[in-house]
């Protein structure tokens, strides 16, 4: 695939990609609380894309570990606002994170163009029909569990065979649906019911999940993971993110999820320039 098909954006797969994150979530891991007034979240939108944010991800629940699930009205009521003010300087697709057709479908209605699933396509049984119905695209992740049980010992038998079967399924799901193949983006889940260890292989394994024919999203952003390698709290994690990055970029991946836009798209340039020149 050489473009990502988001309704009215078509964008090049030529370079990665960064995705900068938008929580306007009181209980996010990360910025809990930072971004939940819709000006103060408008002007973080508007910081990512004059950074050289590619896509702007915009989340109304926290899916942290042990996370409690909320109610369709209040995500929309976090999440829409911020997304009407945004659209109408955004010069770049805006993604949505929900799994609930409803939110979905009120925020491709207001403009958004891609729907950021993390059951991959397996909550809600209308999401797929609402994504098809907008032509928008779709990132389908892989989680294990649930937000709220998805860190109780997680086990695999067989690590990246399990995911790839997983998302294979979402795949299907998707396709099957009418959902564009140029549409469809792929995500491990790092973080998402996976062990410290389960995710450096994801990490080192990118090239196993690209064989399924679609653009891997990795998303390593400040996660937990970095922090027990090294024990690190959340604010001193951004080297930790940069490296991980840079090393999903060396391996495969297609685009990046971000909270630091700017260090990302220094990250992704440089590791580009090197990969490009025919030295890496």
């Amino acid at each position: 695939m050489k473009y990502l098909v988001c309704r009215k954006f078509k964008i090049a797969l030529s370079k990665p990609l960064v995705m900068g994150v938008l929580n306007v979530t009181p209980d996010s891991f990360s910025d809990a609380g930072k971004y939940i007034k819709t000006h103060d979240a408008y002007k973080q939108a508007l910081k990512m894309q004059a950074e050289g944010a590619d896509i702007i991800d915009i989340g109304g629940e926290s899916s942290r570990p042990g996370a409690e699930e909320i109610s369709a009205g209040k995500e929309m009521d976090r999440v829409i606002p911020v997304l009407k003010k945004f659209i109408k300087k955004a010069r770049i697709p805006v993604s949505v994170d929900t799994k609930k057709s409803e939110v979905a479908r009120e925020a491709l209605r207001c403009g958004a163009s891609i729907i950021n699933d993390i059951t991959g396509l397996t909550f809600d049984a209308q999401m797929k029909n609402v994504i098809a119905a907008y032509k928008a695209a779709v990132i389908l992740m892989h989680i294990k569990g649930s937000p709220r049980t998805m860190q109780n010992k997680p086990r695999y038998k067989n690590l990246i065979g399990e995911i790839r079967a997983a998302l294979k399924n979402s795949i299907n799901i998707a396709v099957s649906s009418g959902i564009n193949k140029n549409s469809i983006v792929i995500d491990p889940g790092i973080g998402f019911g996976k062990t410290v260890q389960h995710n450096l292989e994801i990490i080192d394994n990118i090239a196993g999940f690209k064989k399924l024919g679609y653009p891997v999203l990795i998303g390593v952003s400040r996660k937990s993971f970095m922090g027990r390698l090294l024990k690190l709290g959340i604010k001193d994690r951004l080297i930790p993110t940069v490296a991980c990055n840079a090393i999903a970029i060396a391996n495969g991946a297609n685009i990046i999820r971000v909270h630091d836009v700017k260090e990302a798209v220094w990250t992704k340039d440089i590791i580009s320039s090197i990969i490009n020149s025919g030295s890496f």
